[in-house]
């Protein structure tokens, strides 16, 4: 498996000085889905949970809702002359019966898709169809907003390549004591919420109406409908949402909170949900 982080030798300047050092930098790398033994999608992502990061992909996508829909979801070993450094970039996805029928419908309204590290919603052909099918979560959980001003500290405790980089996002799933459930690191802020939303259809615990989302950095559209999709019915950021997340999160029931930080955070939608 590729490494997460690449070795490279950098020029540091200090007071004038300059030095050669041994640094680290974020790995960015292609990995190609194949869906029904056809190319579907090329992602920009940092290598590691490539499963779960294509799980929690075809959720948002609406191309799987459950784990009964998943026939086959592996790294593809089909001996078409890739050696193995091109295998592990690439993932092989069958669906179930209802499922592939089910997803024949809605790739016809889709475009190719190639989506780089900073895109979350590049095949979709219009922002009205990442809601098709999604009703407003009826999931109400009441949450501390001490409990959620812990959660930035609690999430930077488990970002480890962070820490050697400097490079990469965090996303990470608690429960509604603030007790992490799932996380995960990659270039791109959404690549890192499928990661965590993959993680929880493999095991079968969507949709998570007790928990919170917690990412680094801000909350965009695309991170609440990731969210909505997983059934998740709290999203919390170190930063500022968008306006139409915001709007989303109206729309979806969803308690949206950003700025949580310095022991404070800000409210912008499902402020009774928050105590």
């Amino acid at each position: 498996m590729t490494d997460p982080c690449a070795r490279i030798t950098i020029t540091r300047v200090r007071d004038g000085v300059r030095t050669p050092v041994a640094d680290a930098a974020a790995v960015e790398a292609p990995l190609e889905i194949r869906l029904q033994e056809r190319p579907f999608a090329v992602i920009m992502r940092t290598p590691g949970a490539d499963r779960q990061l294509v799980t929690g992909f075809l959720l948002a996508e609406r191309l799987v809702r459950s784990l009964d829909d998943l026939a086959t979801i592996e790294h593809c070993t089909d001996g078409t002359g890739q050696d193995d450094s091109d295998r592990e970039h690439i993932i092989r996805v069958v669906l179930d019966e209802r499922a592939a029928s089910r997803a024949l419908t809605l790739l016809e309204s889709r475009r190719d898709v190639m989506a780089n590290s900073a895109c979350g919603v590049c095949g979709r052909s219009t922002l009205e169809s990442m809601r098709d099918g999604l009703a407003p979560l009826q999931a109400r959980p009441i949450v501390k907003a001490s409990m959620l001003a812990s959660l930035p500290e609690r999430l930077r405790a488990r970002q480890p390549l962070f820490e050697t980089t400097g490079g990469l996002h965090a996303a990470g799933v608690f429960d509604l004591q603030g007790e992490l459930v799932t996380a995960a690191e990659d270039v791109g802020r959404h690549n890192a919420v499928d990661k965590v939303t993959g993680t929880l259809l493999l095991q079968d615990r969507l949709p998570a109406a007790a928990s919170v989302l917690c990412v680094s950095g801000r909350t965009s559209y695309e991170i609440v409908q990731k969210a909505w999709c997983a059934g998740i019915p709290v999203v919390a950021s170190v930063s500022a949402p968008s306006s139409l997340a915001v709007s989303l999160a109206g729309e979806a029931g969803i308690a949206l909170i950003g700025f949580v930080r310095d022991g404070g955070l800000n409210i912008y939608t499902g402020s009774s949900l928050v105590e």
